[in-house]
């Protein structure tokens, strides 16, 4: 079915679920631009958000926009729109990572659709997790998530938890020694600036930690926080490790649509997330954080699931500073 010139109101309103999608710091390192007459969507990267000393190569970059690309995915289809995707369409415009064309359909996907909902209810969640299994049924519904969109999520057994915690207290010490590191970091906390459109505010940090080892990053560093409490979190955390077999954009891509697409059915099925990147910013630690007996080739995020609070909604940059309408 031949698709109506979609008005500002409803494109604007695609962009808006889309740019929900976590990122690095949460950065935001999208925007769009809309071809009305083709009625098409394109996503572009904004190297201005690029963090040279955390992602030298831009994947972790990728991986949000992929993010990004999923929920637009989602936002359409609960509109009654198709989309007909094609990653990189322009071989010598390497910022164009996406050209989504949006048609009519009778056909809906449903299975899109119903994740929605989950859009505005999902939030990256730095608080103590109940110490509990996920069920077996949700952990396969999961798998099938990424699998679906040509990633693997597997859940690591006890050796491997015990690594990754490992990978996750050998960086810390890291970073101590370089403090370049932290220069991504001070750029994109905000303290307690209400009017920021991105960055991680100070009350997006969760509890300082003090007991427990579910890895979960201190954004707050040495620096004091009024008012901020402190807490004992899990001390059995419940990690998942999402992986591609290739490790080029494209697969990172797919990847950030995949961890999207998990995190949305978490979501649904009433868990919380969180994201843990940190020592997959190290490459050497990054290789060592696959299980050589799996069949991801290059890992991309470890995800730590459970029961418990939701999470803060982080701030997000208005549609019109994302969004170009031609």
């Amino acid at each position: 079915m031949p698709a109506q010139p979609l008005d500002t109101t409803n494109v604007k309103a695609l962009v808006s679920a889309a740019a929900a999608a976590p990122s690095l710091h949460n950065a935001q390192p999208w925007l769009f631009r809309h071809h009305r007459e083709a009625g098409t969507l394109e996503l572009r990267a904004d190297l201005a958000r690029a963090m040279p000393h955390t992602d030298p190569d831009n994947r972790a970059l990728h991986l949000g926009c992929g993010a990004a690309l999923f929920n637009l995915r989602v936002a359409a289809a609960d509109s009654g729109l198709r989309t007909d995707t094609v990653l990189f369409p322009a071989e010598a415009d390497r910022e164009l990572l996406a050209a989504v064309r949006l048609t009519g359909t009778d056909r809906p996907d449903d299975d899109l659709a119903r994740l929605f909902p989950a859009i505005a209810r999902r939030h990256t969640s730095r608080h103590p997790f109940q110490d509990r299994p996920v069920p077996v049924a949700v952990e396969e519904q999961l798998s099938e998530a990424a699998r679906r969109e040509g990633a693997g999520l597997v859940f690591p057994g006890e050796w491997h938890v015990e690594a990754l915690l490992e990978h996750v207290r050998d960086v810390e010490g890291r970073d101590r020694m370089e403090p370049e590191r932290f220069e991504d970091i001070r750029r994109w906390t905000r303290g307690g600036d209400e009017a920021a459109v991105d960055g991680i505010p100070d009350s997006a940090f969760g509890p300082r930690k003090e007991g427990g080892r579910a890895p979960v990053r201190d954004f707050a560093g040495r620096r004091a926080v009024p008012g901020r409490p402190s807490a004992v979190f899990e001390t059995t955390p419940h990690l998942a490790v999402l992986g591609t077999v290739r490790d080029r954009p494209q697969d990172w891509l797919r990847a950030g649509q995949a961890l999207e697409r998990v995190l949305l059915t978490a979501t649904l099925n009433g868990l919380a997330t969180s994201l843990t990147s940190h020592s997959l910013e190290r490459e050497d630690l990054r290789e060592l954080a696959r299980d050589p007996r799996s069949a991801l080739g290059f890992v991309h995020m470890v995800l730590r699931l459970g029961y418990g609070p939701a999470g803060t909604a982080t701030p997000r940059r208005p549609v019109d500073e994302v969004l170009e309408i031609r």
